[in-house]
């Protein structure tokens, strides 16, 4: 199953809002995929590159969006890895 990355704050509301987004996106396609979490205050390394866009949705290393879930581009992405709605 593919998975995709959120690049999170504990207190990042907008954070919140792309996880609850994701979920709901999830639920069309047939293949699904997996949501990981991932609190980049516990990460510097990640903090340093990616700290004034959180929230980030990544596949792998590929920024797919960031501050809103782009439902069109994720379904793009999606679409060229093979999954459909």
């Amino acid at each position: 199953m593919k998975q995709l990355t959120v690049l999170s704050r504990s207190y990042c509301h907008l954070c919140d809002d792309m996880v609850a987004a994701l979920q709901q996106v999830r639920a069309r396609f047939a293949n699904g995929f997996a949501i990981e979490v991932v609190d980049i205050d516990q990460h510097p390394e990640m903090e340093a590159i990616w700290g004034n866009k959180v929230p980030v949705l990544l596949d792998g290393d590929e920024e797919i969006c960031c501050f809103f879930l782009d439902q069109d581009r994720l379904t793009l992405h999606l679409a060229a890895s093979g999954r459909r709605p």
